[in-house]
């Protein structure tokens, strides 16, 4: 009987897999081959969601997310935290999210954050997951699922129309700096938006007033570095392209690839971005991010995650002289 129920839940819940084919999206289509790799990735994320929203128990869960490609299971794992956060708002339904986080899921805790926000974009406010009550520091990728929901989804709104920013407000504390995180998420759609064409992402960012910039960076270089569609040429290209926010840009790739070497989904693009983008090795830029990691203290005028972000950007910067200086 559950899993007649499971099935139920996942025809009524489930979006359908076109809505994230590239034509029905208008996103650009560089070339067959990053268009096949983008609209897998939208697949897996659809089949994690899936497998989230059908299963008896978190457990059957993961079961199930477990037996996806190790190359896109951080997807699949991201449509999960979706899922469940979507299948905790159900009445009489609930603990899928914690559930998820306590099994193999705290290896993927990155991209189920962002799947938490995927939810928050559709469910209505008083349905949300109650953010104050999850991970003060990974809570903030949830704002990242979000911004990437909406310009993924509501591209007129939040790309075609780059000069109007939308508010938001969640309780999940400073409240002031929501759109920073928010733009990360919309900057890491851009490289969907933009086919993973490098030189059409920087003009999409370029096209956001300047004080924008850093964060839209910072999540382009996040998309680049986990899901890839790229050359060596043209990381080298998008690089060069950031200018000033270069080592925003490598801050992203950095969490990319801490994401990756923490839950073992380790692949060949991950060393090339790690390389051209953070200038280092895919193990240190992954040390890095441990490394300053840091503890979350109530009160403070600014959210830790932004520390944190700003700590792994000067880091992988003091790297790159250091290296420099060596081969001089």
């Amino acid at each position: 009987m559950s899993s007649a129920f499971g099935a139920l839940r996942r025809r009524l819940l489930t979006p359908p897999v076109s809505e994230t084919t590239m034509e029905v999206r208008g996103f650009h289509v560089k070339n067959a081959e990053a268009k096949t790799r983008l609209e897998y990735i939208g697949e897996v994320f659809l089949l994690g969601y899936a497998y989230a929203v059908e299963a008896g128990s978190p457990a059957e869960a993961e079961e199930l997310l477990e037996t996806v490609p190790r190359d896109v299971r951080g997807f699949a794992y991201e449509g999960a935290g979706m899922g469940a956060a979507v299948y905790d708002s159900l009445p009489g339904h609930s603990g899928r999210l914690d559930g998820l986080l306590a099994g193999r899921g705290r290896d993927h805790d990155y991209m189920i954050y962002v799947g938490v926000g995927w939810a928050m974009a559709r469910l209505p406010k008083f349905l949300w997951p109650d953010i104050s009550a999850t991970d003060p520091l990974l809570r903030w990728l949830a704002l990242d699922g979000y911004g990437f929901h909406q310009a993924y989804f509501k591209t007129d709104a939040y790309v075609r129309k780059p000069e109007i920013q939308h508010p938001f407000r969640w309780n999940g504390g400073h409240n002031h700096y929501t759109l920073n995180a928010v733009d990360q998420g919309i900057g890491r759609a851009l490289w969907f938006v933009g086919g993973t064409d490098p030189d059409l992402v920087t003009s999409l960012i370029r096209a956001y007033p300047e004080r924008r910039h850093s964060d839209l960076y910072a999540g382009a270089g996040l998309a680049c570095a986990y899901a890839g569609g790229v050359t060596e040429d043209e990381l080298a290209r998008f690089v060069e392209g950031a200018g000033e926010h270069r080592w925003a840009l490598a801050q992203g790739s950095a969490f990319a690839t801490e994401a990756r070497v923490k839950a073992g989904t380790v692949i060949d693009h991950t060393h090339l971005a790690a390389r051209v983008v953070c200038g280092t090795t895919a193990e240190r830029a992954s040390q890095v991010c441990r490394d300053t990691r840091p503890q979350v203290v109530s009160g403070a005028a600014s959210p830790a995650y932004e520390t944190w972000r700003r700590d792994i950007a000067a880091e992988l910067a003091s790297l790159s002289l250091i290296s420099k200086g060596a081969d001089q």
